[in-house]
């Protein structure tokens, strides 16, 4: 594999002055106890800490309205942002998700530098907001995934009980094929009730009641 030509200093495209797209624009540093947001100098007091509780959000939606902030962009992790996302597309400031990867590296990582950079690169356009989905779609994506966690948490339990049984011994799995069946539950509750499951199978079912021999 060939490598690439060494381009000198002096042969590199200088490029000019970026253009400022969106003149109106504030970043926000999210964090789980505290939001850095940062707006044009030209605004009183340009940098400022909110806290995270919803009057704390309230009073930051209030003074980006005061600054006259028309678009935010946010970077954070986790779920943190979601709260502080959703009142300021209440109050139409036009906020955007963007990835900390896609912000670039700074020497001197502090939260007021954070901040400062996200509002900079936002006001130059440079920022690609992360993909949301619109209000009456994000109720249905929540049910779904929802749905998708208890099926795996289900598998998970169903797991655990064929584990419990292999412990202690009993073939259940042998005997019947579906291991939370109704009759593969009347088996185990037989078995919780303290009741000897080889002498009284036709309380378990008859497809079990013709082979107590197979399990122990």
């Amino acid at each position: 594999m060939s490598k690439r030509p060494r381009i000198l200093r002096s042969q590199r495209k200088i490029i000019g002055d970026l253009t400022v797209v969106n003149p109106n624009a504030a970043g926000i540093d999210a964090g789980a106890r505290e939001h850095w947001v940062s707006v044009p100098e030209d605004r009183r007091q340009p940098v400022r800490r909110f806290g995270t509780f919803t009057a704390d959000l309230e009073a930051l939606a209030d003074w980006l309205v005061a600054c006259r902030i028309t678009t935010v962009a946010i970077e954070a992790t986790g779920v943190y942002w979601i709260p502080l996302f959703e009142i300021l597309e209440q109050r139409h400031l036009n906020p955007k998700l963007v990835d900390s990867r896609s912000i670039g590296r700074r020497n001197k990582k502090t939260d007021v530098l954070d901040c400062q950079w996200v509002r900079q690169l936002h006001t130059y356009g440079l920022l690609e907001a992360a993909f949301r989905p619109t209000a009456d779609i994000l109720p249905l994506r929540a049910y779904m995934r929802q749905r998708d966690m208890l099926v795996r948490y289900a598998a998970d339990h169903i797991r655990h009980i064929q584990k419990a049984l292999d412990l202690m011994n009993v073939k259940l799995h042998l005997v019947v094929s579906d291991t939370v069946g109704v009759t593969s539950l009347r088996i185990i509750q037989a078995i919780l009730d303290g009741i000897a499951i080889p002498n009284n199978w036709p309380l378990c079912g008859s497809r079990v009641a013709r082979a107590p021999n197979r399990t122990s």
